[in-house]
């Protein structure tokens, strides 16, 4: 089942090593010139796997002209990162390991050199301030026609789904007309829809996307533990509890677009944060680094992303030890989510709660957990099973 996935999330451009802006300085700026990047991933797939996850989130792989959410080819792969023969390359290699790959399709907008622009396919420039994006006019049947014959093409090269950039800001009849035309080919395909607020139960039904990015649980997660304010936390929980009753979400402590969560909080709640994250309702990632305490910023400007989308070393056995540590409790608790699958669609119950002390159970059927998290005097988790004994099966502190 798709929705009971772990994700390794990863930024292609980024962990590739490939030139962000100047393009001038590679000399992939052409097909014919293909440098073949995202071969690179592949001893990056034992080490997904090893991490305990069994999907690879891809972000914007297709031709674009810097960060790849302006893009210019949604048939092609990016230059930077090689040819359409080099993604099929890598969805084998993920086929062979029993890996599930969603895409990034950024159907929202296009670069200003896209040629939807001079076909008329655009409803107005400069989205949401960015001069050199386009927005799609999406109300226009051709711009409906080309986006379902692109999901359908890279579908039919073995993808497990889509997640739709910005769906928030796309109309929702846009996305229940397409998906349906989708989904009669590929009934199986999951769409997991970036929304950032809003009512998150009403955007997926009339959208009709299969899930959503939940940012309101993200930000309850680190700010509670960045404020010692577990408050925010159970308010968050009860929200969390009535979405997912209702629809299925993405979680996660970190992304391409948001602050390293080891550099909000430190390393050691990076852990408390990850305990809380596995033990939620909800489809789980992990974005690539986290699980070695990567740390970063996010600046201003051209460059504001460029801290928390770093390279990757050419193999992991070139990683620092450093991060050995958080690596481990990483395997523990995905490990954890992966003998629980049951936690997808789990119920929650807070239990007990003060500033910075949090006890709450999930619960589904005839399944159980409890745990108890606390911040003084050092940070940590228990999770202890639902047999008579309460048997804790993981703990951590510092």
């Amino acid at each position: 089942m798709l929705d009971s996935t772990i994700w390794w999330h990863i930024y292609p451009l980024g962990a590739t090593g490939a030139p962000i802006r100047d393009r001038d300085s590679d000399k992939a700026n052409r097909a014919e010139d293909a440098a073949p990047r995202l071969r690179q991933l592949e001893p990056w797939l034992d080490y997904l796997i090893e991490l305990g996850c069994d999907g690879l989130l891809l972000g914007p792989i297709f031709e674009s002209v810097a960060h790849g959410y302006d893009t210019l080819d949604h048939y092609r792969i990016d230059a930077r990162l090689g040819s359409n023969e080099d993604f099929d390359w890598l969805m084998d290699a993920c086929r062979q390991r029993g890996i599930k790959v969603m895409l990034d399709g950024v159907f929202n907008h296009v670069a200003v050199t896209h040629a939807a622009v001079d076909k008329g396919l655009v409803g107005s420039t400069n989205w949401e301030g960015h001069d050199e994006l386009a927005t799609l006019h999406h109300d226009d049947e051709r711009v409906r026609d080309m986006v379902v014959d692109i999901m359908k093409f890279w579908l039919a090269r073995g993808i497990a789904g889509w997640r739709l950039d910005v769906a928030y800001s796309v109309p929702p009849e846009f996305w229940s007309d397409v998906l349906a035309r989708v989904r009669a080919e590929y009934p199986d395909a999951l769409f997991l829809g970036e929304v950032i607020h809003g009512d998150y139960v009403q955007i997926a039904g009339d959208g009709t996307l299969d899930a959503v990015t939940q940012y309101e649980l993200w930000k309850a997660i680190w700010s509670s533990l960045h404020d010692a304010n577990f408050w925010e936390l159970d308010h968050a929980l009860t929200r969390h509890r009535d979405v997912s009753r209702e629809l299925l979400t993405n979680t996660f402590i970190g992304n391409h677009d948001v602050d390293r969560i080891a550099s909000k909080v430190g390393q050691d709640k990076e852990i408390l944060a990850l305990g809380i994250l596995m033990t939620l309702p909800g489809m789980p990632s992990i974005y690539y680094g986290d699980e070695q305490g990567f740390e970063g910023t996010r600046g201003e400007g051209f460059s504001a992303d460029d801290a928390v989308r770093p390279a990757l070393p050419a193999t992991p056995a070139e990683l620092a030890d450093l991060g050995a540590w958080i690596f481990r409790e990483h395997q523990a608790l995905i490990g954890l989510r992966r003998r629980n699958p049951w936690l997808t669609r789990a119920d929650i119950e807070v239990l007990d709660k003060t500033n910075e002390t949090i006890s709450y159970r999930v619960f589904a059927d005839n399944e159980q957990l409890l745990i108890d998290a606390w911040l003084t005097p050092s940070p940590g988790i228990r999770i202890r099973s639902a047999d008579p004994a309460a048997e804790t099966i993981y703990e951590w502190t510092p």
